[in-house]
This record gives structure tokens, C-alpha cells and sequence, in this order.
């Protein structure tokens, strides 16, 4: 099962993508809806409403008047923040209930007006924003939802910023067009990236990434702080910490388009019981265990004199099966050695640029032999890391250097 996050600002078109990706074969659970659902006449919804609110917020009929309750409830922070408190539980049990009865293999697509609001973008292996300027939206909300301009700029004005959405946005759907260009957009999104997405995850395989370098993408760091609050998220207190470790984590560095993430545990059967957490957050098992083993260091930080014990570089390596976001998640114990070199060998790299171009000019001859496995690609690395270990390690002394907290 994928789980995709659907969100994006009042009158921005959600709803077009979300019936999109619903004729596409996704099953959609619409927030919109279930808001709707849990304050219909007879229900606990609604009754918490009223005596938060008072009758005035009731149509003659005895159904929710939502524009007198928005009138209300969007005036000030204090009333919106106990409307969310009274349905937003509410909308959760019931999504919680309809992604229980989908089948194994479905894509579920979570339509959720707040979801950057309620912070609950981590929980998602994928999410997509969609995106109109705030006058384009206002201009819709008048014309197609009887919005006065006044509420609309409330409204608008009450949800996230767009440097909000963009923070949390694995894609980012632009909706200045028409209604036929955002469709058109959506479904060359579930073709290239959501389907492939789902049939990797169903299968347990990787997606592929690219064996060439690339110059530094800007984007990188940006994507790497989704990945790490993801994975945060998904381990939970399982792991001590989650690092951006390998190139893409040194600024300016030209790197395979992988992104690299360690995440530290105590024990490798910590690493072996994270299997399931991490499926559900997008990445699968591979079957790497270990690193390659360097001669000890001897350093004053390292904790480990026997640094060569291949048993002490262990690990458990988890691919994305993402198409659109490759990644490494390399679960490593706390204080092995491989767990503190993947640490500083980035800040030596920072810190060294004769380092930065030995590592980049290694890298450029790799990938100018052709695919290979990443066990062959490693290999082939291996005697220049095995001499970068001894020296970032002689650099970790000389500067004192420690992992940061």
C-alpha cells in the first residue's frame, strides 16, 4: 500500500488532481468529505459544534450552516483552533477506518485541506501540493463557490503559506492554467512517478537511480529535510538520530543524484525490526549488511580500537522505490565505526577541498565506466577510502572535531 498526501490552499484545484488520480485507479479518502460527514444532523460532530458555537451556526433544517459557522469560527485563532480541535480527531478515526478496508496493493490518495497545518506531512512517502496564486483562488472562490472577497481573503489568509507548502512539497503542482493543463499534469504524475512508485513498493524493489555525476542541485538539501523528518517519523524512538550523510550533504559537491540518510540504532536487530516502518514510508530492504571494513584509526575519537572487525561495520541498507527521489537509508549502530565515518567523513569533506576534488575526480572515473552494481561501484572506491579514512580520522584529531548533537 502508498500512501500519497494530497494537499494544497483553498480554491488552488485539489479537488481536480484528487478526482484525477481517482479515475486513475487511486482510492481516494477526501478530507472535504469526511469533514462533511462527521457533522451531519444526528452526529457527535455536530452536536460538539453547537454547544461550542451556539445554534446560531444551524440551518433551519437543523444541518450545519458551514457559512455561519466559518463566519464565526474564522475570526480569530482561538475559535478556529477549537473547531479543528472538535473535527479534526473526528475526520481522523473515519480516514483511519476507510484505509483499513482498502486492499494491500492500493494507492491511497489522502486529500487533506490542512495537512501542512497539522503538521502531518512526514507521515507520507509522497506528497504533492497544488498550487494558484492567492488571486487567482480568490477570483475562483467568488466566481464558482459564491465566496464574497472578503471571506475568501480570510480564508486564504487563515491556512499556510505558500514558503510553507513549498517546505513540505515533494511535488509541486502549478495551477495558473486551465482546468484541462492541470489534469494533463496529473496524470503524467501518476503514469511517471505514483504507478511506478506503487509496483516497486508491491514488489520490494528499489527504484532505479542514475549511474552518472551531476552538478550540485540546490534542491538537495530541501529534499534531503523531507526525507529526514520522513524517516524521523517512521523510526520514531527507535533511532537516536537521523543524518544527510554521503555527497549530496556537502554543499557545492557534484554527486550522483542519490540522497543519503543514516539512521542511527542501537543494535542491528533494532535495523532488522525498522523493515516494516520504512516499507510503509517508501523504502524497501536491500540485501547489503555491511560495509567494507577499514584499518583502525586509532583515533582519539573513534570507541572502537579494532576498527578492521568486519563484525563492527554491519548494517541494513533501505532503498527509496520512489522513481522521483532516489535514496540510501543506511541504518548503522551507534559508535560502530561505519556510523561515525559516515558522519565525519562529510565535514572532512567540508573542511578539505584538496579532499572534495580527490573524492569528485574518483567519482567522475567511476561512473565514466558504465552501470555497475553499488556493491561493484563500492569496491572500486574502496583504496582511495581506505586512505581518506586514516586522514579524515588524523583531521578529526588535529581539529578536535566531534559528531554534532
Amino acid at each position: 500500500m502508498l500512501r500519497i498526501g494530497l494537499t494544497g490552499g483553498i480554491g488552488a484545484g485539489k479537488s481536480t488532481v484528487s478526482a484525477t488520480f481517482s479515475e486513475l485507479g487511486g482510492v481516494v479518502v477526501d478530507g472535504d468529505v469526511i469533514a462533511r460527514e462527521v457533522v451531519e444532523p444526528g452526529t457527535e460532530g455536530l452536536a460538539k459544534l453547537v454547544e461550542a458555537f451556539g445554534d446560531d451556526i444551524l440551518a433551519p433544517d437543523g444541518s450545519l450552516n458551514r457559512p455561519a459557522l466559518a463566519a464565526i469560527a474564522f475570526s480569530d485563532d482561538e475559535k478556529r483552533a477549537t473547531l479543528n480541535g472538535i473535527v479534526h480527531p473526528l475526520v481522523g478515526q473515519r480516514r483511519s477506518e476507510l484505509i483499513a478496508a482498502a486492499a494491500d496493493d492500493a494507492v491511497i490518495v489522502e486529500d487533506i485541506p490542512l495537512l501542512v497545518e497539522s503538521q502531518m506531512a512526514p507521515m507520507f512517502p509522497l506528497v504533492i501540493i497544488v498550487h494558484a496564486d492567492a488571486e487567482v483562488r480568490v477570483k475562483r472562490l467568488i466566481e464558482y463557490r459564491g465566496f464574497s472577497e472578503e471571506d475568501a481573503r480570510a480564508r486564504i489568509a487563515a491556512q499556510a503559506t505558500e514558503e510553507q507548502r513549498r517546505a513540505v512539497a515533494d511535488v509541486w503542482l502549478d495551477n495558473s492554467g486551465s482546468a484541462d493543463q492541470l489534469v494533463g499534469k496529473a496524470r503524467a504524475l501518476w503514469q511517471e512517478r505514483i504507478h511506478p512508485f506503487a509496483l516497486n513498493l508491491q514488489a520490494g524493489r528499489p527504484a532505479e537511480a542514475s549511474p552518472h555525476v551531476v552538478s550540485a542541485d540546490p534542491r538537495w538539501p530541501a529534499q534531503a529535510q523531507r526525507i529526514l523528518a520522513r524517516l524521523r517519523t517512521a523510526c520514531g524512538h527507535r533511532a537516536s538520530r537521523v543524518d544527510h550523510v554521503g555527497s549530496t550533504a556537502v554543499p557545492g559537491l557534484d554527486a550522483k543524484d542519490v540522497i543519503d540518510v543514516q539512521v542511527t540504532v542501537a543494535s542491528l536487530a533494532v535495523a532488522d525490526e525498522l523493515a516494516e516502518a520504512l516499507r510503509a514510508a517508501g523504502y524497501v530492504r536491500t540485501s547489503i549488511m555491511r560495509d567494507m571494513a577499514k584499518p583502525e584509526a586509532r583515533s582519539t575519537v573513534a570507541e572502537f580500537d579494532r576498527a578492521d572487525d568486519e563484525a563492527l561495520w554491519g548494517k541494513r541498507l533501505y532503498s527509496s522505490a520512489d522513481p522521483g527521489r532516489p535514496t540510501n537509508v543506511h541504518v548503522r549502530v551507534a559508535g560502530w565505526p561505519n556510523q561515525q565515518f559516515a558522519l565525519l567523513f562529510v565535514d572532512w569533506l567540508k573542511a578539505e577541498p584538496a579532499a572534495r576534488a580527490e573524492y569528485l575526480e574518483l567519482k567522475r572515473r567511476i561512473a565514466a565506466q558504465g552501470p555497475a552494481s553499488t556493491a561493484d561501484h563500492a569496491e572500486t572506491k574502496e583504496p582511495w577510502l581506505v586512505d581518506a579514512y586514516r586522514r579524515a580520522w588524523a583531521w578529526a584529531d588535529a581539529s578536535g572535531w566531534r559528531p554534532e548533537a
